[in-house]
């Protein structure tokens, strides 16, 4: 498969997960923090329809929403809704990071876009952020010790 191919298919399937994940959080969350979920659920609808495009227009046929996808973790408050918002982003972000890389032209601009917006909305969600969004988290490398 052509790699920008494959690269939007996965962001497509990232954000037709986002799309359902919004829809579980956004009931366990209240006044300011509902509206940025349905924001962000609107974003992603919006996202998703167009990667859905951009497949055809790559000469794929788009990949198909779940019924239903596994949640992380349970979600029974709005502090767990909190959570599970950042983990969208990140989730999201990290798929639009290898579409930055695969795509060119107006495509890997749009790509960039998605992943900064994906990136602000995790760190307001988690109230802090990450070096490289959407790249893992790597540990250090033990420090040698010094040779004497």
């Amino acid at each position: 498969m052509n790699p920008t191919l494959e690269a939007s298919q996965a962001a497509l399937a990232a954000e037709h997960a986002a799309v359902y994940g919004y829809g579980v959080l956004g009931g366990r969350l209240t006044d300011t923090r509902a509206s940025e979920a349905r924001e962000a659920y609107a974003g992603h609808r919006s996202r998703r329809d167009s990667l859905a495009r951009t497949v055809r227009d790559l000469g794929g046929s788009p990949v198909a929403a779940a019924a239903a996808y596994a949640l992380p973790f349970a979600v029974p408050d709005a502090a767990a809704a909190l959570r599970l918002a950042a983990e969208l982003e990140d989730r999201v972000a990290d798929v639009y990071s290898d579409l930055v890389r695969a795509a060119e032209g107006p495509l890997r601009q749009e790509a960039a876009a998605a992943l900064r917006e994906a990136a602000v909305r995790a760190v307001r969600w988690r109230g802090g952020s990450v070096a490289f969004p959407g790249l893992a988290e790597r540990p250090s490398a033990p420090v040698p010790p010094a040779s004497t």
